[in-house]
């Protein structure tokens, strides 16, 4: 017990931290429960998590963030929509295109940041947390059920890259974003079956 207090302790617990994991969470609480305000929660996080991740030498989920804000406008008019967009899945096929593309663009950008960016942390696994947000977060949008497996392995990988930078209290946020995803999706296949 005395080792979790001392983490907290240690954290660099500030403001833009904690309302960045304050909105972050309530994001997902809210995208959960197919909420249209996710959308503006979404937004307060991502402004501040462009802010953290430039902080912390993350340069692609730096960038992230200025497409997740699009992303968060975007998804607020989608689901605004006189025929707003229903709960679906996509095939498997779908799915292994994307997880190929996204090894390429992956690597493409990781080796970019290898190469030409000094001070880059983690440059292929930046790259691929960066490029699989792209794309769930476009699933989101979208309504599509297997964005939330995709967060489940995004976020956890996340947790990896701010462990190691002493961001505790970043990572422990990303721990809560797996329990709500995996709610997330069982949600939300409650929601297609009661839309059939």
């Amino acid at each position: 017990m005395e080792e979790i207090i001392q983490i907290f302790s240690d954290a660099n617990l500030n403001l833009i931290t904690v309302c960045a994991v304050i909105s972050g969470i309530l994001y997902i609480i809210l995208a959960a429960k197919e909420n249209v305000w996710c959308w503006l929660a979404a937004s307060i996080s991502v402004c501040l998590y462009m802010y953290i991740n430039y902080d912390l030498g993350y340069y692609s989920q730096a960038v992230l963030q200025i497409f997740y804000l699009f992303m968060a406008i975007y998804g607020y008019v989608m689901w605004n929509k006189l025929d707003p967009e229903r709960i679906k899945e996509w095939s498997a096929k779908k799915h292994l295109f994307i997880i190929f593309i996204g090894a390429i663009i992956t690597f493409i950008i990781g080796f970019i940041l290898t190469e030409y960016v000094e001070d880059s942390e983690q440059p292929i696994l930046d790259s691929l947390t960066t490029v699989f947000s792209v794309f769930a977060s476009y699933m989101v949008a979208k309504k599509v059920l297997g964005n939330w497996l995709y967060w489940i392995v995004i976020d956890s990988l996340i947790i990896y890259l701010y462990y190691i930078q002493g961001e505790f209290i970043l990572a422990l946020q990303f721990l809560v974003y797996i329990i709500i995803a995996v709610y997330g999706y069982f949600s939300w296949i409650q929601r297609m079956k009661t839309n059939d």
